[in-house]
């Protein structure tokens, strides 16, 4: 199991055991407070012999030092500019060296860099998503080279004068991590387990921060007449749902924001079936659903000043012998009606009747839907960008920046007529896929048809939400993306 954080700031702290890590700008530039606990001055002269720069993320690492106060002393380099993205590196890289170290004094003061309640809450922050793993399913303890266990709890204490305000920070930073956190559990749990059913009961439990939940079963989906959706769910035994999430924390008349995920529990590809090899990897096709649970948690955990709608459709695509075949004309809440032309392009099929239903019902001022999509958007921006599909340039814009900020990148995509003529059909108002070329952007084109003139914005994350390249704070498969970059979308621009 991951093994516990229980992180707390002061002002001061003496540190008798376990390790010390101080931080430093530059080779020459070590904090005065490291005498008080190396006199004898080891850790200068192993950082000398080390030739320590203080370049961003460099250490030095010192095991029982003669003379010291305590077992262990690291030094971390900062940089001389450290940004807030940085400090939360810094945090996720020392918990990366901790292993089966239990007490840790962070002394968060940086001769020549200004320190303060944000750099110690984004510290903090950074220890928290590196230290998640996803190992409930593993019956042996995992030891580290020295035979010693890595699971156990960790206590750490952040050292600064402004521990109150970091206090404060980090309470609302952390609520964000475990927003990640529980978008990332999501993602690697297996389908057997993670159903659709399963699904909608973990997102209720967001009812205990307040969230309202509303569940559509397959009755209610009949009744409104989402027949693109159904299509997809029956091939399989288990039934889908509809999870509608509402966060009310802004003006009671204002309209709201909204946000729609695919959760595709697993994805065969239906009859058009997929490739055996690395079709496991299809338990993650639930990211976009997933994205959007975890926000929902970050926003009421550090209760937003925003009316929120979030929305999962949940499903599982199989090929039974109820499936729906290729060739199969299906007709959506919206009227239009859709030729299946590859049961395999069934995200697009559930998100439809979603956002259709979402703009009629809740009358929002934007929508975004998220989804693990398309393989063609893995082809055009490997793993380090979503796809960014919108109707609205304020809104892209918006998200832009939100990537920059959080390091969750978007890159926009063309919209247009010439892709748009491409998923016409001969014989329904649209086919469900404009076949091999643009792939990612026919995708977009059909959900754009259900969106009317709302703002919209369309985010293909099949590359970013699982399997994507490891970092600072993150080691794990399903990464939680999208949860941090709508959580800045709405506390930069649409909180009151």
């Amino acid at each position: 199991m991951t093994r516990k954080l229980s992180i707390a700031f002061a002002k001061s702290a003496k540190s008798n055991e376990g390790v010390a890590v101080f931080l430093a700008a530059a080779k020459d530039r070590l904090p005065a407070s490291l005498a008080a606990v190396d006199p004898g001055g080891v850790v200068a002269k192993a950082a000398e012999i080390a030739e320590f720069s203080g370049k961003s993320l460099s250490a030095v690492d010192v095991l029982a030092p003669a003379g010291a106060t305590t077992n262990r002393i690291m030094v971390l380099g900062t940089g001389e500019t450290p940004t807030h993205n940085d400090w939360t590196d810094l945090g996720g890289a020392l918990v990366g060296r901790l292993k089966s170290i239990r007490n840790v004094t962070v002394y968060l003061d940086v001769d020549g860099v200004e320190t303060g309640a944000s750099a110690a809450a984004n510290f903090a922050l950074g220890m928290m998503l590196r230290n998640y793993s996803f190992d409930g399913y593993k019956t042996k303890k995992k030891d580290d080279d020295n035979g010693k266990s890595e699971e156990g709890d960790v206590s750490v204490t952040i050292v600064t004068p402004d521990a109150s305000a970091a206090k404060k920070a980090y309470a609302e930073f952390s609520g964000t991590g475990e927003g990640v956190l529980l978008a990332r559990d999501l993602v690697n749990e297996p389908a057997n387990v993670l159903g659709p059913v399963e699904f909608a009961k973990r997102a209720s439990e967001l009812e205990a921060l307040g969230v309202d939940i509303e569940i559509l079963t397959e009755k209610e989906m009949k009744k409104l007449g989402m027949g693109a959706f159904l299509g997809v769910s029956q091939g399989s035994s288990r039934p889908p749902r509809i999870v509608i999430m509402r966060w009310n924390g802004g003006e009671k008349n204002a309209a709201p924001i909204a946000f729609i995920g695919k959760g595709v529990v697993f994805d065969t590809g239906g009859i058009s079936i997929k490739p055996a090899a690395g079709m496991e990897d299809m338990k993650g096709d639930m990211g976009g659903a997933a994205a959007v649970t975890g926000l929902m948690h970050a926003l009421a955990s550090r209760k937003a000043k925003a009316n929120v709608v979030g929305m999962i459709g949940l499903v599982e695509n199989m090929p039974d012998a109820n499936a729906q075949r290729p060739g199969d004309i299906v007709k959506s809440m919206s009227g239009q009606t859709i030729e299946v032309i590859n049961t395999d392009a069934e995200g697009r099929l559930i998100l439809c009747d979603m956002l259709w239903y979402c703009n009629d019902r809740f009358k929002p001022g934007f929508m975004i839907n998220l989804a693990t999509l398309t393989g063609a958007i893995l082809v055009a921006l490997g793993n380090h960008h979503a796809g960014l599909f919108s109707n609205d340039d304020v809104l892209a814009e918006r998200l832009s920046e939100a990537g920059e900020t959080t390091r969750e990148k978007v890159w926009r995509m063309p919209l247009g007529k010439d892709y748009d003529k491409m998923i016409d059909s001969r014989f329904a108002d649209m086919k469900n896929t404009g076949g091999r070329y643009a792939g990612s952007i026919t995708a977009a084109q059909f959900l754009q048809r259900f969106v009317g003139k709302t703002p919209w914005a369309h985010l293909d994350i099949a590359g970013t939400a699982m399997s994507s390249p490891q970092t600072e704070i993150n080691r794990s498969w399903g990464s939680g993306y999208g949860v941090r970059l709508l959580n800045e979308l709405v506390r930069a621009h649409y909180e009151n």
